[in-house]
């Protein structure tokens, strides 16, 4: 598959997919779906007639079975938008060729470096080709490769007839950095495998089958606005109590601070005056009992600060995000384990991570289409260091082929 995921991947990335939050429909951003068109006009070029990209921007596609007997309808799943948290809009790629190891002069002009020693991660990929940014975007890696691999595969079996496959499907979804909005428009009579994989980890080898459980919670505080000249025993600050409550969390149990199977509570947003203070916050943990214990805890402290400074003075709306995606795929591991089982026959040692977020598969699992998360090959997602190993492409193209022949008996 040597250039066929390179080329594609270079063409995905010059298109800009950033989604927005301040959303008023799906997509988030019409330019989303400049890319979906761009796939689906490739898809019906290698023949794939049933290309198709709904309202929602969401690229569905279907490439009939092809004498694989009893094998499973399998899907593949990768976002269209990439993050709006850094610009993604005229990335420049370049690529590096054998790198040696030292550190990357980005954009000499602006003074951008990739250190080695800040990205220790680079030193595994010494005598590769590394695509890199200009340093005033981010690649797009998250996850254009991913598609960009998945294409490669479509391709692969597109130009073997000879080779026999089960009903292949694809998603390749908007809005995921922005909450999954994409996949949450699923039209199953499109997309309906029995279970499917997401190409949006991490570096070459990484399996997650494993996500957080996750919620939001938002937190409304009145307080009691008094001239400060005469506010003794009347003025009741909105601020300070939500400040109040932030200091009632675990100190250690934050993003930064945690890692793993651990837990977390993450203030997100605070705003606010005397008379009103707004918070949300994330609640993440992938074992279900302590999750359901963040979530209580959010009304445990509303609770006390009410009974401290009256009954109304705080309010409490915690809903779920998403679940583990583990639930989804107990008693299926079979698909997990062909993954494992295609990067070995690649050469490619897997190993497994707990995903400490959540994919479009999380919504896809719980919709009965059980979806663990496979590796693109990239690193410093979501922002200007971002890059990403040619060759980690080309080897996970070719890994999805071997799972796709894994399950023809």
């Amino acid at each position: 598959m040597d250039n066929i995921v390179l080329e594609r991947f270079l063409r995905y990335v010059k298109v800009d997919t950033e989604s927005a939050y301040n959303r008023q429909s799906v997509p988030s951003t019409e330019k989303q779906k400049d890319l979906a068109a761009m796939i689906v006009g490739e898809l019906k070029a290698l023949g794939v007639n049933e290309a198709f990209f709904s309202d929602s921007g969401c690229v569905y596609a279907r490439i009939p079975a092809n004498g694989g007997g009893d094998a499973p309808a399998i899907g593949f799943s990768s976002h269209l938008d990439t993050s709006p948290e850094f610009s993604g809009k005229e990335v420049k790629p370049r690529i590096v060729k054998n790198y040696d190891g030292g550190d990357i002069v980005l954009n000499e002009e602006l003074g951008i470096v990739m250190e080695a020693a800040r990205f220790p991660h680079l030193k595994n990929y010494i005598g590769c080709d590394l695509v890199v940014t200009d340093g005033t975007t981010l690649l797009g890696a998250d996850d254009k490769a991913g598609i960009a691999e998945i294409m490669g595969m479509v391709q692969y079996f597109c130009e073997h007839p000879e080779e026999r496959h089960g009903e292949i499907q694809l998603f390749f979804p908007t809005d995921e950095e922005i909450g999954c909005l994409g996949a949450k428009t699923l039209d199953k009579g499109r997309f309906n495998p029995q279970f499917a994989y997401t190409l949006d980890g991490g570096p070459l080898g990484e399996i997650a089958y494993e996500t957080f459980n996750a919620a939001e919670a938002r937190i409304s505080i009145k307080g009691v606005n008094i001239h400060p000249g005469l506010a003794k025993d009347q003025m009741k600050n909105a601020i300070l109590v939500a400040n109040e409550f932030i200091n009632m969390l675990p100190a250690a149990e934050t993003p930064g601070h945690t890692e793993g199977y651990e837990g977390y509570y993450h203030v997100l947003e605070l705003s606010g005056e005397v008379e009103l203070a707004k918070m949300r916050l994330y609640l993440r943990d992938h074992d279900r009992m302590k999750f359901e214990i963040r979530k209580e805890r959010m009304h445990e402290i509303a609770a006390f600060l009410n009974k401290v400074y009256g009954e109304g003075t705080v309010s409490v709306a915690v809903t779920d995000t998403y679940r583990n995606i583990c639930e989804a795929i107990e008693g299926r591991f079979e698909m997990v384990e062909a993954i494992a089982a295609a990067m070995k026959k690649e050469g490619v040692a897997p190993f497994y991570i707990p995903m400490r977020g959540g994919t479009d598969g999380t919504i896809l699992s719980f919709e009965g289409i059980p979806c663990p998360n496979i590796c693109i090959g990239g690193h410093n997602f979501h922002g200007r260091y971002e890059y990403i190993p040619v060759q980690s492409m080309e080897k996970i193209s070719s890994i999805l082929v071997d799972i796709v022949k894994s399950f023809v008996k």
